[in-house]
């Protein structure tokens, strides 16, 4: 199957090479050359036999919004677009409804597996008309983990990233969670050894995951964060998540607790964001800020 793909960073150049060796021609596009396979998004879609299907992994808002509406003019009726960055699900029910004008389909992918994609594969929540969905299967099929789980056909437009942004609402309060205990366990004189404490948890436990494991890889970096400044950025969705529940009145107070969170953060050097801060860096590649 072919497959156009724009953005190649550090899950776009990832994914690329996944869906390479499962033996899928994938033509991709970036603004650094040295990266890209192209010089421009016409080429790409010239090089695309029809129907096309174009992936798009982008940041969200206005770099999205450019790339779609430029694909709307240079596509066909019968082609689709997927949208795998973290768009806000509203911004997909407009996508969509533009594209359908043209008869263009379109497929919203929320994406899970940051810098680990490659190995681990990438755990797909899609949204979309059946008919879209479908004729991607073989891409999803490329890109989801081995085994059963890792991929849902979530619903409708926009519930693939709607759900995507529920998962790092979840995600928020699991790392403010180990971050607030490993505080807990460095301030105490009677506990010597923090980072064997949670590398213990790591089987038998019920708190064993695998961002326990990213935390104990974190602590074999740095056993004390002590390179690190307690702060921690915000990509988006969790104000979503915490929206979207004032939206429907539904009470997530450990999700919005550890939004809030980071956003003291960015107020004295907390000693809690150094964990997040670095579980961050394990699992995405998001950056740090150093001391000094």
């Amino acid at each position: 199957m072919q497959l156009g793909l724009i953005g190649l960073g550090k899950m776009g150049g990832n994914m690329r090479e996944r869906i390479r060796r499962a033996g899928h021609t994938v033509i991709g596009y970036d603004r650094n050359p040295e990266v890209s396979d192209v010089k421009s998004l016409a080429e790409l879609v010239e090089k695309l036999d029809a129907p096309r299907h174009v992936w798009v992994m982008v940041p969200a808002g206005t770099a999205t919004q450019t790339v779609v509406d430029e694909l709307g003019d240079l596509l066909e009726p019968g082609d689709t677009v997927i949208d795998g960055g973290n768009s806000r699900w509203t911004d997909d029910e407009k996508h969509a409804a533009a594209l359908a004008i043209k008869g263009i389909g379109f497929v919203d992918a929320g994406v899970s597996g940051g810098v680990w994609g490659l190995q681990n594969g990438y755990a797909l929540m899609v949204g979309g008309e059946k008919e879209n969905v479908d004729q991607l299967q073989p891409i999803f099929d490329a890109l989801k983990p081995e085994g059963p789980y890792g991929y849902v056909h979530a619903g409708r437009v926009g519930a693939g990233h709607f759900s995507k942004m529920v998962h790092n609402g979840i995600e928020y309060a699991m790392m403010q969670a180990y971050a607030e205990g490993w505080e807990l366990l460095e301030k105490v004189h009677s506990v010597e050894n923090v980072r064997e404490v949670f590398r213990s948890w790591q089987e038998g436990t019920v708190i064993r995951s695998w961002l326990l494991d990213l935390a104990v890889n974190a602590l074999d970096d740095d056993e004390h964060l002590e390179k690190l400044r307690g702060f921690a950025e915000d990509s988006g969705e969790g104000r979503w998540t915490v929206e979207a529940a004032i939206d429907n009145a539904v009470p997530l107070p450990a999700i919005t607790a550890s939004l809030f969170a980071r956003f003291a953060s960015r107020q004295d050097d907390s000693p809690q964001m150094k964990m997040i801060a670095a579980l961050r860096n394990q699992f995405g590649g998001h950056a740090v800020e150093k001391k000094g």
